[in-house]
């Protein structure tokens, strides 16, 4: 993967994310937010998957050029592109330097969080804090609570085997801290989230523990009450724009989840193909000691064996911690953002149930009452944001896709070029023999 700094992705509308007036905090003075506007084309998805969403984007090799000489060539060019849009960034967050506490009630994983920023927001240039998991999902719990009109990423799951994994071994706590690392940093590419108070709390405060004692937040009361007022009022109909998009995640989710299990099954074949090839070949070996002419060739295919196994090793390290878990997390994206597409529908149905309570009154020309307009605003402000977070995930997506198929293509190159290598040293020996006789 990258392994430079993520590329923060720009808002698109004609109105900065961060001007739009909140869906569920506004006031009789919110004015409403353009609501029909021309989605995208990503919007407009295609219910099939796979038309365009993980095929490379045509913005490869122009016509005319020459390819590159090498997939990792590619991979690199691709790593150059993220770094240089770092300069225009003033956010800077990292995740590292795990370390393990044993406690008498309890064992646990604490990562230094490293924050540096010119952002006006923060007192000071650098902050480094510690925190554990059950923090990054305060954070997150706070962040659907505070704005629930944005697509807030998931974090990795708490128990990925439960009972088969040790969460304490090196292995796993790097996976997580890559991941926890991930979901940061896209909460810090994000033009609304990234400015949240509570992201703010939770990079610089040393003591979290008296944030996460406040009682629950005033907008989590207000949309509890939409909840109310929507809960015996059925949503008539999605938009046709909206309705696409969760077919699109539906779908999106079935394949992907498809492609974790078949992966999941290779990696466990691939584990129990390495363990025969470690039996297999010493077999050679120890039969090349009852051997005279044909010592040094099976001494030869042992060697060969050998190095064919420790490819496949790194070939399955390789699938196993840079592939599943972007499956994974974008498997838990589309869960997301079927979570807000909900959040939508429950602003809608209030709207409509509005809109029928004015209709049933028996005036030749009912007016219609500032919370119906108000209402409207806020639903208005909710598809906006929606369907902003929705073009810059496809953007991260495509990107995010590219880079993890890029990388999958170029291991597989050098696992064969490997086994190839291997294989090829053994000729000479055989030939050489031949020629004696």
């Amino acid at each position: 993967m990258s392994g430079g700094l993520p590329k923060a992705l720009p808002s698109t509308g004609p109105h900065s994310l961060r001007d739009m007036p909140h869906p569920l905090a506004g006031s009789s003075s919110e004015e409403a937010v353009g609501g029909d506007s021309t989605p995208s084309p990503d919007l407009l998805m295609a219910r099939s998957f796979g038309d365009k969403d993980l095929i490379l984007p045509n913005g490869g090799t122009p016509a005319g050029t020459s390819s590159p000489a090498s997939s990792s060539s590619l991979l690199n060019r691709l790593q150059l592109d993220d770094d240089m849009d770092g300069e225009t960034r003033d956010l800077f967050v990292t995740v590292d330097d795990p370390k393990k506490h044993v406690c008498t009630m309890e064992t646990y994983i604490t990562y230094r969080i490293t924050t540096k920023s010119t952002r006006v927001e923060f007192d000071l240039p650098e902050y480094s804090v510690r925190r554990r998991y059950q923090d990054f999902d305060w954070l997150r719990t706070k962040l659907e609570e505070s704005q629930p009109t944005h697509l807030i990423p998931p974090l990795p799951e708490k128990f990925v085997v439960k009972g088969v994994v040790d969460r304490f071994s090196e292995e796993f706590v790097e996976t997580r801290r890559k991941a926890l690392d991930k979901f940061l940093k896209r909460i810090t590419d994000h033009p609304v989230l990234s400015f949240n108070e509570h992201f703010n709390v939770f990079l610089t405060a040393k003591d979290l523990n008296a944030y996460k004692k406040q009682g629950m937040a005033l907008l989590t009361r207000v949309g509890e009450s939409v909840k109310h007022v929507t809960g015996g009022y059925k949503l008539r109909s999605r938009p046709l724009e909206f309705a696409a998009i969760g077919e699109y995640l539906d779908t999106f989710a079935l394949k992907l989840g498809t492609i974790d299990r078949i992966a999941q099954r290779i990696i466990k074949e691939e584990i129990e193909y390495l363990v025969e090839l470690r039996e297999y070949g010493p077999v050679y070996s120890t039969w090349s000691a009852l051997e005279g002419e044909l010592a040094e060739p099976l001494e030869g295919v042992s060697a060969c064996i050998g190095n064919c196994s420790t490819a496949l090793e790194e070939l399955t390290d390789d699938m196993t911690e840079d592939f599943l878990p972007v499956l994974r997390e974008y498997i838990l994206y589309s869960d997301s953002m079927k979570t807000v597409l909900k959040k939508r529908d429950q602003v809608q149905a209030e709207y409509e149930a509005k809109l029928e309570a004015v209709a049933l009154r028996k005036e030749d020309r009912p007016k219609v009452p500032a919370d119906v307009e108000k209402c409207q605003d806020r639903m208005e402000c909710f598809n906006a944001d929606l369907k902003a977070d929705m073009e810059r995930w496809q953007n991260s997506k495509r990107q995010d896709f590219r880079q993890l198929l890029m990388g999958m293509a170029d291991k597989n190159i050098q696992y064969y070029e490997k086994c190839l290598v291997a294989w090829e040293s053994i000729i000479p020996l055989l030939q050489e023999k031949q020629e004696a006789k």
